[in-house]
């Protein structure tokens, strides 16, 4: 029975994390989860915006601002204290977040939400729970991440501009014989993402001479780095796309995508242990009684009649209380076990889902469950894909419109398959 060098192994295991940007549908789903519970959100509040954020705000702006001028935090909010400003910031939080959730510019966008999320919260930070603190995380950690390469317009664009190139190619290969020195083509422009990166450039410019990123060091150094990595990546995919430097680009933002996965992972199993046991220290979960307490509170209960259904089971209070303390202890314990993982997945955010609906916290369930998405498997993501693609085309063929997609073959999501090193698992399946 023949064995692998360690040394191979190794190599290996490096080449898999500098060649590919790991777990892309995960990270899609995580995108695509946490932009539109932050967009729902936005929308839900929009009558109550001034209240919450603006000027209206019990927490008044020279408050907030003296509060930010301590802790060095970030909020765009604090440029100004008009109103017109207010309204300016919050329509481009909502459009970014709509536009990441589409996968438009995701780079950009993604920077653009997290000024945007961090702006808003920052302006009220007493306004915030649970839910607020995981979009605050998450909107961090998605700027690092190569969290577009499917499910995304960036991937329709990169996969049409692909079969624009090949047909490209194969034209100058038959020019070339009749013409021997013709070169190829170059790769088509992009003038929506050269004038977002123009104008967001001037905007840092502006901001960082106004000293109006924060306190920190680090924040302004990171919006730079992206903001030149960013035409630096352009420049190089434009004039050298099969050169050294685009392989080193590629090996970095990789190297990027793949640690923030493994933080985010770590994040969730965090939270999760971190409740869990702080639950356990508690009498009333120790006696299997937690959950019948927020049952009883008006505020907590939108459903009141389904509230004291359930309260009135003392059985199912129990189990139910149980239940959650053991499943979230449990669950960074069972990653490496494929089966008993997904099984502790479905239960966690089948519990979110009763968060939801019996304790009137959407927002803060739909954060949690974007955020158990990193450890779904793969090929039940592919699958979900494909079945919200047929679903679109039975749409569309009932109204009588046929999908761009369509027109052009099945290649939508053939941009980024999925490898396996040695025809094992990871822990996103």
């Amino acid at each position: 029975m023949s064995t692998v060098p360690p040394g191979r192994k190794f190599a290996s295991g490096v080449q898999r994390i500098t060649s590919s940007a790991l777990g892309p549908y995960q990270s899609a789903v995580i995108r695509i989860g946490f932009s539109a519970t932050y967009l729902l959100f936005l929308l839900r509040e929009l009558p109550h915006r001034h209240e919450m954020y603006g000027p209206d705000a019990p927490w008044r702006w020279d408050m907030a601002k003296q509060l930010i001028s301590g802790n060095e935090s970030l909020s765009v909010l604090m440029w100004s204290d008009s109103t017109a400003w207010f309204e300016i910031v919050y329509a481009v939080v909502l459009l970014s977040a709509a536009l990441l959730m589409v996968g438009w510019h995701t780079r950009a966008m993604s920077v653009l939400f997290m000024v945007g999320v961090l702006s808003l919260q920052n302006r009220s930070i007493f306004l915030g729970d649970g839910g607020d603190n995981v979009v605050h995380l998450m909107a961090i950690y998605l700027v690092l991440t190569r969290c577009g390469q499917v499910w995304s317009l960036d991937a329709r664009r990169a996969a049409r501009a692909r079969r624009t190139e090949s047909g490209a190619e194969a034209e100058s290969e038959q020019e070339q014989e009749q013409e021997p020195g013709a070169g190829g083509a170059r790769p088509a422009s992009n003038v929506a993402g050269t004038i977002l990166w123009l104008v967001l450039g001037l905007v840092l410019v502006v901001a960082t001479a106004r000293d109006g990123l924060g306190g920190t060091w680090w924040l302004p150094t990171l919006f730079w780095v992206l903001w030149i990595g960013h035409g630096v990546w352009w420049a190089v995919n434009r004039y050298a796309p099969q050169s050294e430097p685009r392989t080193l680009l590629d090996v970095l933002a990789n190297l990027a995508h793949n640690a923030t996965l493994v933080v985010i992972m770590a994040e969730v199993c965090l939270i999760y242990a971190t409740a869990g046991w702080y639950k356990i220290q508690g009498s009333r979960w120790q006696d299997g009684t937690a959950l019948y307490y927020p049952l009883k509170l008006e505020y907590f209960t939108p459903w009141p009649a389904l509230s004291d259904l359930l309260a009135s089971n003392a059985v199912m209070v129990m189990v139910l209380t149980y239940g959650t303390v053991i499943v979230q202890v449990a669950f960074p314990f069972t990653l490496f076990n494929r089966r008993v993982k997904n099984v502790l997945l479905v239960a966690m955010m089948c519990e979110h889902v009763g968060i939801a609906l019996l304790l009137g916290l959407p927002f803060f369930s739909m954060a949690m469950i974007a955020a158990d998405s990193v450890f779904l498997p793969t090929v039940f993501l592919v699958w979900l894909g494909g079945r919200v693609t047929l679903g679109r085309q039975l749409l569309f063929s009932r109204t009588g419109r046929v999908p761009e997609q369509q027109r052009g073959g099945e290649e939508e999501e053939e941009e980024v398959p999925q490898h396996s090193g040695s025809g094992g698992h990871t822990l996103v399946g």
